[in-house]
């Protein structure tokens, strides 16, 4: 091993045994080398002291380019200048899960460094109560950037899905493969038989429509405020936005707990719904699905879909209730007990089951099963 390899294990070893090491183990190399080591242990040591019950914020430390005391911004900034992107990533992730650095998400400038992602807008949803003014706008903005980026990934996959079956008995001006009506051309074309040639002349090519759009399908999404539902809560508004652009559809949207918010005006607008979560207080799904009921207006047209894990703290008794009045009208009863990337529910089985006895859908999904689960109701 050379002196330049060595000195490098031994400054790397340094940083992983932290300052107390300094006086047996001292970093080397040049004196530029030797600062920029005691500003990576210095952002080190703001965070991993959390774990010992420190907060090194509050002690004087000499060494390094840096000032003795840093704030987040200044934390956030020099952890990615120093270490790899993959690293910053993960001293991010662990300062706000692991030692809750909640101040990480109530600095503007923090927010607007920081990679948006689902796992960082579920922090954010959480800490939102502690946000106001510039940073909660930053915040809106990050629920944003990540309701786009879930979009894009599904969008075409779940309006496919929803779309349905071709409508044959209609033509359409949309001239497209996608649309081509190959029996009705050859039919209508038959009469242009070439018999010298043996082909088949096309004088007229015929598209099909996709469901008729005054058709219209009214698809209710309720969707439960419980902390445990977060990424459940995300994708369900990526949903409503993708589902509401859909010509047949008439969504309503809204969340619960104990009370109801209706933001079907909203339905479009994902970051919106996201970012109108209030977390904590109980769960009154009876109630809500109540309030769904008085939104069913023609029951062979409506899907009502309840994002929820069923522990119910309200009138179970009203919940049966409710939910049997809705299968019995016609209308469709679903209860999902998850909705996201993973499908990975932790949900009341017992509620789940009796639910399920009397015809509602109980179970998880991935948002683009989701839609073709919707358009086999549908179809």
């Amino acid at each position: 091993m050379t002196n330049e390899s060595k000195a490098i294990s031994v400054n790397r070893w340094r940083l992983v045994l932290g300052g107390m090491s300094d006086k047996s183990l001292e970093f080397s190399g040049d004196p530029d080398e030797i600062a920029m080591f005691q500003d990576m242990e210095d952002l080190l040591d703001y965070l991993y002291s959390r774990g010992q019950g420190d907060d090194v914020r509050d002690e004087g430390r000499s060494g390094g380019q840096g000032g003795s005391v840093i704030n987040a911004a200044e934390w956030i900034t020099k952890v990615r200048d120093l270490f790899p992107k993959q690293t910053a990533e993960v001293l991010e992730c662990q300062a706000l899960d692991k030692f809750n650095m909640t101040e990480l998400l109530t600095d503007k400038k923090v927010l607007e460094e920081m990679k948006p992602d689902i796992q960082l807008l579920k922090t954010i949803i959480q800490l939102k109560h502690l946000m106001s003014g510039e940073v909660l706008q930053a915040a809106l903005k990050i629920a944003r950037q990540v309701a786009e980026e879930i979009r894009q990934k599904l969008e075409s996959t779940i309006k496919r899905s929803l779309i349905g079956r071709l409508d044959r008995n209609t033509s359409s001006a949309l001239k497209c493969s996608a649309n081509l009506d190959f029996k009705k051309t050859i039919r209508r074309n038959l009469k242009n038989f070439d018999k010298a040639s043996g082909q088949l002349i096309l004088k007229d090519v015929y598209f099909s429509s996709r469901v008729k759009k005054h058709n219209k399908k009214r698809i209710i999404i309720a969707i439960d405020e419980s902390g445990s539902m977060l990424g459940s809560v995300i994708y369900s508004a990526v949903m409503a936005q993708i589902i509401s652009e859909l010509p047949f559809a008439d969504v309503r949207l809204i969340i619960f707990d104990t009370n109801i918010v209706d933001l079907s005006d909203h339905a479009d607008d994902p970051a919106q719904t996201i970012m109108s979560v209030q977390l904590g207080g109980g769960t009154n799904i009876g109630k809500a699905l109540a309030y769904c009921e008085s939104l069913i207006t023609t029951p062979c047209d409506t899907c009502v879909i309840v994002v929820t894990d069923l522990y119910e703290g309200g009138s179970v008794s009203q919940l049966m209730n409710v939910s049997k009045n809705i299968i019995t009208s016609g209308a469709h009863l679903s209860f999902l007990t998850a909705l996201d990337e993973n499908a990975d529910p932790a949900f009341d089985k017992t509620l789940g089951q009796l639910l399920a006895d009397i015809g509602a859908f109980v179970g998880s999904l991935t948002p683009d099963k989701l839609g073709d689960y919707i358009g086999r109701i549908f179809s």
